[in-house]
């Protein structure tokens, strides 16, 4: 009787777990720079890799080497049925909405941008809320008065990063002076760590003490530049603290592995299409505080930062967010 039963346990199990094989066939599309850049992939990936972990279902993935392969990628992963499919970054928006539309059996996730279609979650992040926050930091940790942002791809998301940067800077120093760079205007932005390299030592010349990348792995080579030189960086998307340990002043969290697992978890059943908006009040955003950057960041430091972190949760503080009006009011 206990063998007949323990074995009618384990079938169930065994059924369970086809079942949810067979109608959860979840897919990913990196963005260029690979998964391994320790930056917006690789965050992705990680959610993937706990989904996995967890349920033992399997995914489709999928690095893009240039702008072509996107809508490819897409429809390849579609054409054998997966679901949800799920792309990584704004620029792959046209191709999401083309193929979703094709696909209306099938769902779809964008990350950082809107497709506004019945079966497609749109996920976006209140970037400027983190950026004040690592921005306050910086300014309460320059003692040149002058700090410094490195972005990839110029385009208004960046942007938005950058301001809500500036915000918290001025906020924490209200005479500090913040230069800004972007990368380039295609999507060889994203991954190129010698340039960011340059642009950083560049800014170091003019007396930038610490310097924000929001840049993918192009960001790579800011952190490298920073560390060479002695001076403070802020990573972005991935907790990079560890890169540079007692150089890296903080990174900006950007949950995108959380977007993700829960977007598989979900599945086809739970699949929730519509925006789904993630900053600090839903821990969307924030900042990393670890043991790599404890003694960069001060008890006051800390007291600062979370007494505005819980005024911008109430709404007490209204951090600017570029993308509304394409307009920074502080520079």
């Amino acid at each position: 009787m206990i063998r007949k039963l323990l074995g009618a346990v384990a079938l169930s199990g065994l059924l369970a777990a086809s079942a949810l094989a067979a109608d959860n066939k979840p897919a990913i599309v990196f963005d260029i720079g690979g998964k391994f850049d320790k930056s917006f992939n690789e965050s992705m990936f990680n959610g993937a890799e706990k989904f996995k972990g967890e349920t033992s279902v399997a995914y489709g993935e999928f690095e893009i080497a240039n702008e072509a392969q996107r809508e490819q990628a897409i429809r390849n992963f579609a054409d054998q049925g997966f679901s949800p499919i799920i792309a990584a970054g704004f620029a792959q928006a046209a191709a999401v909405e083309k193929v979703a539309k094709e696909y209306p059996e099938l769902k779809f996730a964008i990350i950082d941008m809107v497709v506004d279609l019945p079966n497609v979650e749109s996920i976006v992040f209140n970037e400027h809320e983190g950026s004040y926050l690592v921005g306050m930091l910086a300014g309460m940790s320059s003692k040149s008065g002058t700090v410094s942002f490195v972005g990839g791809m110029d385009i208004p998301l960046i942007r938005k990063f950058a301001c809500g940067y500036v915000q918290g800077v001025k906020a924490a120093k209200p005479d500090a002076k913040v230069i800004q760079n972007m990368t380039g205007d295609t999507g060889a932005a994203w991954n190129d760590p010698v340039k960011g390299g340059e642009i950083t030592k560049g800014q170091i010349s003019q007396g930038s003490d610490v310097v924000y990348a929001a840049a993918g792995a192009t960001g790579l080579g800011v952190l490298k530049a920073a560390a060479e030189a002695k001076i403070l960086s802020i990573g972005v998307d991935a907790n990079q603290n560890y890169l540079y340990p007692g150089q890296v002043l903080s990174s900006m969290m950007k949950r995108v592995d959380v977007a993700v697992y829960d977007v598989m978890k979900n599945g086809v059943d739970g699949f929730k299409p519509g925006i789904q908006a993630l900053g600090l009040a839903q821990d969307g955003v924030g900042y990393a505080l670890d043991e790599h950057n404890k003694a960069l960041v001060s008890a006051d430091m800390q007291a600062k930062v979370e007494a505005a972190k819980a005024d911008i949760i109430a709404g007490k503080i209204q951090v600017h967010d570029y993308m509304a009006d394409n307009k920074c009011p502080v520079e």
